[in-house]
C-alpha cells in the first residue's frame, strides 16, 4: 500500500514539477515519503574530487539503497564546464538559484543533507572523509534522529 501511495504522490509530482523548481518537488517527495533531501553540488567534467565523490560514493548500490530506502531524495546541482555536457538553460538558472541559496561560496564538492523543509541539518565540503559506508551510515543516523518520536 506504501509502495502504492508513493507511486501516486510522484506522479501527481512529476505532472506539476513543469510548473515548480527540483528543489520544491524533492521537498514534497520528501515529505510525502518522511525522508530527507542530499542536495549535491557537482562539477561533474572538471571538479576531480566530484568525480571521485560520484564514482566512490553516489554511484554505489550502498548509497542507491538509501533512495530505495526511501531515506532520501537525492538532487544535484551540477555545474559541468564542457561544451558538449552543457545543461539547458532552465536547469543551469535553476542550478544557480540553488547555489545562490545553499553553496554562495561555490564550494565543490558540496553536499547537504536536507530535511523536508530544505533545513540544512548536516554539511560535507569538499570529499567526505568517510568511506561509502560510513556515510551512508551517517544519512542513517541522521534520519532516525530525525524520525523517532
Amino acid at each position: 500500500m506504501k509502495t502504492i501511495l508513493n507511486t501516486l504522490v510522484l506522479t501527481l509530482l512529476c505532472y506539476t514539477a513543469h510548473a515548480q523548481n527540483r528543489l520544491d518537488v524533492a521537498k514534497q517527495q520528501a515529505l510525502a515519503q518522511h525522508g530527507l533531501i542530499m542536495l549535491n553540488f557537482s562539477g561533474s567534467d572538471w571538479c576531480i574530487p566530484c568525480i571521485k565523490l560520484h564514482k566512490d560514493i553516489i554511484d554505489t548500490e550502498q548509497f542507491k539503497q538509501l533512495i530505495n530506502d526511501q531515506i532520501i531524495v537525492f538532487l544535484n546541482a551540477d555545474f559541468p564546464r564542457s561544451k558538449k555536457n552543457q545543461l539547458s538553460e532552465e536547469l543551469k538558472k535553476e542550478n544557480a538559484n540553488l547555489a545562490d541559496q545553499y553553496n554562495p561560496t561555490g564550494i565543490f564538492p558540496y553536499t547537504l543533507l536536507l530535511d523536508a523543509n530544505g533545513k540544512i541539518l548536516k554539511s560535507w565540503a569538499g570529499l567526505p572523509r568517510e568511506d561509502r559506508s560510513a556515510f551512508c551510515e551517517e544519512i542513517r543516523t541522521v534520519y532516525q534522529q530525525i524520525t523517532r518520536p
